[in-house]
């Protein structure tokens, strides 16, 4: 086994990862005007639907990611929740606590990755009978170019959603909503508006204002909270706001180029491509695990942030990406979400553990048995990147020990053969002992 002879990384491996990207950037779009027709796909509720099929929990309020203690405690984050749930109350970020509080009877399950995985390549193994051109956004959404459709009547795509959304049915149990429109953005708000299990199409102007012109611009992807704080200064409220206001507002807010691109977007004017055969590389790197219970156990707080660390580096060598400037995050124990951050750098680039930790492990061990004096509890860490490059971009005063490349490309090598977990460092043991909201985790 040649350690220089790269095996593939499992860059998605234990990651909850939710969309490949936040909205469409301006490499993504086609170059020509042709008028092309999309449809984008959700799976509703996707963890808690598979769950509620693979243990028969049709009718009861499930909520994925928490767990209950021997006592009955419950413990865990709410990552998602079924329909029955979200009626009650139950809220996506919501702890398991006030979850169960609202529902005593609520149903928790762990979030079982390699399950959800496996199924949603069962789905894009159905989706592509119905398209030669598939995008796989996430686990449980996928775009399709369906621009051959055009010249068929409404009647007819409705048909051919059904077709879809059968099939998925018969062969594997679920059920999905499905917007099909002449924008991504517009297919993609089409089946937000019909969830569950619900269809709609989108073929002209009139569709447009009469379904979306009334939606609150927050609604479109790429309008984050402080985007559209910005525009209602500027009396732009909703979908149909911007287009009476027209693409000035957006150019003056968010500068010429990506003003533009927002108004195209919130407008249904972008031409977005499906990529369907794109490796994609996020901005940033991250992870945070929050423990099955709190801990003042220094040694093993310690355990869980090389655990941290190991997660980001792996990812970052299978990316093809280093990082010098780097935050790490300690939570305490509370209802409400406190604990501490800090940023740190590495002498230069780099996706080696050894180095992270180094600059990492005496700021962070330090802060944390300051916050145990003084009586705090220790819930979770997180660890991400802030500033990323090129793996083969050279630097002129720093260089990884080439041995210790060597031994990582080795490491790596025997674990993506065999498995993750083949070869471990031993400070990997002392961790938090106790469940997750990942199965895989435990």
């Amino acid at each position: 086994m040649d350690p220089r002879k790269r095996k593939p990384y499992h860059t998605e491996e234990d990651v909850h990862r939710i969309t490949l990207y936040s909205t469409v950037a301006r490499d993504h779009q086609h170059m020509s005007l042709r008028r092309r027709l999309y449809l984008h796909l959700d799976m509703n509720c996707f963890y808690a639907q598979v769950e509620q099929r693979a243990y028969n929990l049709y009718g009861l309020p499930v909520a994925m990611g928490g767990w209950r203690k021997p006592d009955g405690t419950p413990r865990g984050i709410v990552a998602t929740a079924s329909y029955e749930a979200r009626s009650l109350g139950i809220k996506t970020a919501m702890s398991a606590f006030e979850a169960a509080s609202i529902c005593p009877y609520l149903v928790f399950l762990q979030i079982d990755y390699d399950k959800y995985k496996g199924i949603s390549r069962a789905l894009q193994t159905i989706m592509d009978h119905y398209s030669p051109e598939v995008e796989r956004y996430s686990m449980d959404e996928y775009f399709m170019d369906v621009t051959f459709l055009l010249q068929r009547g409404r009647r007819e795509m409705e048909d051919y959603i059904k077709r879809l959304k059968g099939e998925i049915y018969r062969k594997l149990g679920l059920v999905a909503s499905v917007g099909i429109a002449t924008s991504k953005t517009y297919a993609k708000l089409a089946s937000d508006l019909r969830k569950p299990n619900g269809m709609m199409i989108l073929l002209t102007p009139d569709d447009a204002a009469e379904h979306l012109f009334s939606l609150p611009l927050d609604e479109v992807w790429g309008i984050g909270s402080r985007r559209y704080r910005k525009l209602l200064q500027r009396g732009v409220r909703t979908i149909g706001d911007a287009h009476k206001t027209g693409p000035g507002v957006f150019r003056k807010l968010f500068g010429a180029m990506q003003g533009q691109l927002f108004f195209e977007i919130v407008t249904g004017r972008d031409r977005a491509r499906i990529l369907d055969h794109e490796h994609h590389i996020p901005e940033e790197v991250s992870y945070m695990h929050t423990f099955s219970d709190w801990t003042v156990d220094l040694p093993q707080v310690k355990g869980e942030i090389v655990k941290a660390v190991r997660q980001v580096c792996y990812r970052l060598r299978g990316y093809d990406r280093k990082a010098r400037q780097w935050g790490c995050h300690i939570r305490y124990q509370g209802e409400v979400r406190r604990g501490f951050s800090f940023a740190f750098a590495t002498p230069g680039f780099t996706n080696l553990d050894d180095y992270v930790l180094r600059a990492c492990l005496p700021i962070a061990m330090q802060r944390t048995e300051s916050a145990v004096r003084q009586g705090e509890k220790i819930r979770g860490v997180g660890l991400h990147t802030i500033e990323m490059q090129e793996i083969h971009q050279k630097e002129i005063f720093f260089t990884e020990d080439e041995g210790m490349k060597m031994l990582y490309m080795a490491t790596d090598c025997v674990n993506n053969t065999y498995g993750r977990d083949t070869i471990l460092k031993a400070s990997l043991k002392e961790d938090v002992p106790g469940k997750t909201h990942f199965v895989s985790r435990n």
